[in-house]
């Protein structure tokens, strides 16, 4: 994730979504080259992307609110020819023309029905037994017009007893095959951020990601795992080197074990420091936080963290739930609430900011699977997932730190 400064704090870097028309050359340095590495965009392909980007906000409620209870959904999808366009379901038998450069097509499940067979999962979260071994995730999967179960390989079993013991439509369901267990992003290792120090002989680090205030409080948003209520927080002066105190946790949740729920938090940084409206560029470039509109799924996001810096990708779903693992297989907690993307992380990128081109804060890191290790800088493979920014706002209280 990031570094702390004494000018303390990272924020977002995410796509504009709103005002007159967000070209490529308007992208800060650091963004423009980590979306054209990863996500393998030549100059006119991003161009061409942003493009799409605005037409997709600008038209996704229009299109829910004409579509109605038939509405199935509405993403970014990349052709063969690498271009993007905006693609919308519906459920309607009568073919539906939606406006210029937008596709239409025919889905077998609304957008409504979907979200309750997800939900359905959901409630046997509370229910004796848990999550199996080995069932990982589980979401909305636009594209493909169903509910996607991750699981490990040689699970399959057992996920198909986890949903029939749902009473879940199979029809609903495709299972999709994970080959590592997503996990929570702290590390013991490495790199440059913020630090706890609980007591235990071990440091620990994660990234800041957004800066926030509470009335004439300052703070930052970060992942819950990365510290308890109470626990003070350090700025990572060098790798595995203790800095200044930055503040403490004001609030934090992250469930344990068989537990479920939000992985969310704040720090509350202490009056001497400075909060940034900006996410730090890694020496190419800050990006500034312009605001929290939530981007579409499909659309291409990049996130900041201390150990693997800027990475991006596309958004691939959204109210994922994931069931984490620990290094044995023991459950780790299952947090609700998450977006899954494309984009890779690696330990210690917990909490770091997930923005768009045009400075939208999407979100914090919670964890992932997989990890940034590619060939000829490129990233590697998993997925990343956090929790989306405007509900941690909301559940604490707390205002993100803009700049026009």
């Amino acid at each position: 994730m990031r570094k702390f400064s004494m000018s303390v704090l990272a924020a977002t870097v995410a796509m504009a979504v709103s005002g007159a028309a967000f070209a490529a050359d308007d992208l800060p340095p650091a963004l423009k080259a980590a979306m054209q590495r990863d996500l393998g965009l030549s100059g006119t392909q991003l161009a061409q992307y942003l493009k799409t980007e605005r037409l997709a906000t600008q038209q996704e409620r229009l299109l829910q609110r004409q579509m109605g209870r038939n509405f199935a959904g509405a993403w970014l999808e990349r052709k063969a020819n690498g271009s993007y366009g905006l693609v919308v379901a519906s459920t309607s038998p009568v073919a539906a023309r939606g406006p210029a450069g937008v596709e239409t097509r025919q889905a077998r499940h609304s957008l409504a029905a979907l979200n309750a067979a997800k939900g359905q999962l959901d409630s046997q979260l509370g229910r004796s037994g848990g999550v199996p071994r080995g069932v990982y995730s589980w979401a909305v999967d636009l594209p493909s017009n169903s509910v996607v179960v991750g699981v490990a390989p040689g699970a399959e079993d057992a996920a198909i007893d986890f949903v029939a013991r749902s009473g879940l439509d199979a029809n609903t369901v495709r299972f999709e095959t994970m080959t590592e267990a997503p996990q929570r992003r702290v590390d013991i290792q490495g790199g440059r951020g913020i630090l706890r120090n609980p007591g235990d002989g071990y440091l620990y680090a994660c990234s800041i990601g957004f800066s926030v205030t509470k009335g004439s409080t300052k703070g930052f948003a970060t992942a819950g795992h990365c510290g308890d209520t109470g626990e003070i927080v350090y700025q990572e002066l060098s790798q595995w080197s203790l800095g200044v105190s930055l503040g403490s946790f004001a609030a934090s949740t992250m469930p344990d074990g068989n537990q479920t729920g939000p992985d969310r938090g704040w720090v509350q940084v202490d009056s001497t420091h400075t909060l940034q409206p900006s996410v730090y560029g890694y020496g190419k470039g800050d990006v500034t936080v312009h605001g929290s509109t939530e981007a579409p799924v499909g659309a291409a996001l990049c996130r900041s963290g201390r150990t693997t810096g800027w990475r991006c990708g596309s958004i691939l779903s959204k109210n994922q739930t994931v069931s984490y693992v620990d290094g044995s297989g023991n459950p780790d907690g299952t947090v609700t609430g998450l977006t899954r993307t494309s984009a890779c992380a690696e330990g210690g990128d917990s909490g770091g900011s997930f923005i768009t081109g045009a400075g939208q804060a999407q979100g914090v890191l919670s964890g992932g699977s997989g990890s940034c290790k590619g060939r000829q800088g490129r990233t590697g493979g998993g997925n990343s997932y956090y929790t989306p920014i405007n509900p941690i706002l909301s559940a604490y209280g707390l205002t993100l730190r803009t700049s026009p």
